[in-house]
């Protein structure tokens, strides 16, 4: 594993009042166009408007159009492409472990490390946030709540959810976004009396679905409310309200946004902390994103462009802008800056830091290439649903988030993109050579994302019996299907490393009972036969003799089995 021990003459030469506190804010699902100050006429974000105010922006940051890919960018500062994480289901939003966190760093720079609400890149050992340097983690397991990695006595709530605390299942009261942000806070002040400075990762599973369970108040609001100026022509009713269910949950991340301000100006920290805001793809549903075009999935600017605000009254001048380009890799090495840390010399970093823009100083910034690209499977598709974005210019080719394949042969467009953000002058045929210029600096990144590491796409392998999760559940978040298998597929094979020889238990667990089957466990090559009986769920397997090594765990059912008779957990324990 790739680590840098802080040397003593380090920690004694910066000393831990200088450092800042850093607080990483990352909804899910939010869009551009879904605050106040980004011209929404209808969204009541009063908090967030001041942010932006107070706050340094870079104008033109980009995120991946879908959320793990985003969280693996953002945590490593290096292209998902390099972590293993492809994707966001099937055992593909697992990132691998060796791989060098912003929590790791910000740890060994002598910061208490936090994270609360969405991680999405491994449920299990060794990819746990706790195994990637936060010391308190409060989190939902797989991409959100009302998900299969879900405890199935959740109920798919948001309210009163069952979350995991530091590896624990914990029941919580109050909605999530509220639980999130209480416990931050006080892990804030906890952090301030000990004497540490602090980062925490605040990224909530809201506003993404389900949007049955959402503030009822803030909802009644919008519910009341005209949405027409924000819909972008699409006033059926079921769109309508989804919008306000939206709406209602980000109108909470705002609310506590204000809560979180007044406690860092109550406690004192206000001045010398670092409050960074921007979302981790597209919004959810087609509505207002500024002068842009798309949503969530679209490699077009509105699926993979984000507001970012970072306010550090000490440092940074409110109401300062750049526009040069930037994205989610940059701030693993905006966050080395700010803290101090001097980044290992074998440490390859996609991103560079971004915090002399921030500070109003561009001289000597060069010109430089992004690349974003993202969609279902294993590995990338050359010129499959990717942009690659230059300072003024961007080439695109929307192909489609949720195919395998090119199943749909699009032309590449190319945009002018720094007068043209709405995307809406495609001069591929008036300048092939620029296109053919960027296809090739495509082509060169493509190859180099995928070489960093042997079986560079291999998916990680999940421990089981280590020491530190002695009892793993194995969820249909991270088996692997057969290509080409629709939604979370009906069948699937977990890839583990077992981490000793010796005796183990297994459960395999349905959301309800499914009747009477005959129920094979698969280890390897070993076979374990057991029933289900009418009107049960479960079934335990006792005194499994299991050898240590990389194998594979699946399940058989007799009979024929529905979507809606999906087994939600293989729990294997460690005697």
């Amino acid at each position: 594993m790739i680590r840098n021990i802080i040397s003593l003459a380090f920690l004694c030469a910066v000393s831990v009042h200088a450092q800042p506190n850093i607080i990483i804010v990352m909804p899910d699902d939010m869009g551009y166009g879904d605050i106040g100050a980004t011209g929404n006429e209808v969204i009541r974000t009063p908090n967030l408007d001041r942010l932006a105010t107070e706050s340094a922006a870079l104008t033109d940051f980009y995120v991946s159009p879908v959320c793990s890919p985003t969280r693996a960018c953002l945590m490593t500062g290096r292209y998902n492409y390099r972590t293993r994480c492809i994707d966001t289901f099937k055992g593909r939003s697992m990132m691998e472990p060796d791989e060098f966190t912003m929590a790791e760093m910000l740890k060994e720079a002598g910061y208490a490390t936090g994270i609360f609400g969405k991680w999405h890149l491994g449920d299990n050992y060794p990819m746990r946030p706790q195994d990637q340097g936060f010391d308190e983690v409060l989190i939902h397991r797989g991409g959100g709540l009302a998900q299969p990695s879900e405890p199935i006595e959740n109920e798919e709530r948001y309210t009163d959810p069952i979350l995991f605390e530091n590896g624990e299942q914990v029941q919580k009261e109050g909605y999530c976004t509220d639980i999130y942000f209480d416990e931050a806070i006080d892990f804030m002040e906890e952090s301030k009396k000990a004497g540490k400075p602090f980062f925490v990762y605040l990224p909530p599973n809201a506003p993404h679905g389900p949007y049955h369970d959402v503030p009822e108040d803030l909802l009644a609001h919008y519910q009341a409310t005209d949405l027409s100026p924000i819909l972008n022509g699409k006033e059926d009713e079921k769109h309508i309200d989804t919008v306000a269910c939206v709406f209602a949950m980000v109108e909470n991340i705002d609310q506590n946004m204000g809560k979180m301000d007044a406690y860092l100006r109550e406690s004192g920290q206000f001045e010398n902390t670092i409050v960074m805001f921007f979302t981790d793809n597209g919004p959810n549903t087609m509505r207002y994103v500024g002068p842009f075009r798309g949503m969530k999935s679209h490699v077009h600017e509105g699926g993979i462009r984000t507001m970012f605000y970072a306010r550090w009254p000490e440092k940074l001048e409110a109401g300062m802008e750049s526009d040069r380009i930037a994205a989610h890799i940059d701030i693993m090495p905006t966050m080395m800056d700010v803290a101090g840390f001097e980044k290992p010399d074998d440490l390859k970093i996609d991103g560079k830091s971004v915090l002399p823009l921030l500070m109003g100083d561009s001289n000597g910034w060069a010109d430089r290439s992004i690349f974003i690209q993202s969609h279902r499977g294993n590995e990338p598709v050359e010129f499959h649903h990717f942009a690659a974005r230059e300072q003024d210019w961007k080439l695109v080719r929307g192909t489609g988030f949720g195919s395998e394949e090119v199943k749909d042969p699009k032309p590449f467009e190319l945009y002018h993109i720094s007068k043209d953000p709405g995307e809406t002058n495609d001069l591929a045929a008036e300048k092939p050579e620029k296109v053919e210029e960027m296809k090739a600096a495509y082509v060169a990144w493509l190859a180099d994302v995928s070489s960093t590491r042997p079986d560079n796409y291999a998916p990680p392998r999940i421990f089981i019996g280590d020491e530190a999760e002695l009892s793993s559940h194995l969820s249909i978040q991270d088996w692997r299907v057969p290509s080409g298998a629709s939604g979370w597929g009906t069948t699937g094979v977990w890839k583990v490393n077992l981490a000793s020889t010796g005796a183990y238990e297994a459960s395999v667990t349905w959301t309800n009972p499914i009747g009477a089957r005959d129920v094979v466990l698969k280890v390897g090559d070993e076979l374990f036969a057991g029933k289900l009986a009418d009107g049960e769920s479960e079934v335990v397997f006792s005194n499994l003799d299991l050898k240590a090594g990389q194998t594979d765990i699946s399940v058989e059912v007799s009979g024929k089995i529905g979507k809606a008779e999906l087994l939600r957990f293989v729990t294997v324990k460690r005697k």
